[in-house]
């Protein structure tokens, strides 16, 4: 399974320039993943380039209006893609600061909220790499999900 994670804007906060560093790494070992930043913008802009950049890919919209997904769920849905013989690459999309558009949403294979609250784009992408991280912890026996 490959992942592909589309952000839009480069990090500037030390913790979560920090955070991504320490997943990617700890990721790096087990799976095939890639994280690929867009230049910020609006929203219109942002969707349309994370529309044409994961065409071909499983669609992931990172988005406070999608359904959340407990850590045990995130395992399962994993298994299941990794099962999957269509889904080769799955594309995670985390977009504009004003958020995703509607179209975008509608072409999203899944969106996921990882949280009711609104999260700044850093701290959801460090969220979300380290809940990618402890699924495959999970997933290998590992001791890191207590």
């Amino acid at each position: 399974m490959n992942w592909r994670i589309f952000a839009a804007g480069k990090p500037a906060l030390a913790y979560a320039k920090s955070g991504i560093e320490e997943y990617l790494k700890r990721l790096k070992r087990g799976s095939k993943i890639e994280l690929l930043y867009l230049k910020a913008g609006d929203s219109e802009s942002v969707s349309a380039h994370l529309l044409e950049r994961s065409k071909g890919t499983f669609r992931i919209v990172l988005d406070e209006r999608g359904q959340a997904w407990g850590t045990e769920e995130l395992v399962g849905k994993i298994n299941t893609w990794e099962m999957d013989p269509g889904i080769k690459t799955i594309s995670l999309l985390i977009g504009a600061s004003d958020g995703h558009t509607k179209d975008l949403r509608s072409q999203a294979d899944e969106v996921w909220a990882l949280s009711p609250l609104t999260l700044q784009h850093e701290l959801a992408l460090v969220v979300l790499l380290e809940q990618i991280y402890r699924a495959y912890t999970i997933k290998r026996g590992e001791p890191y999900h207590r």
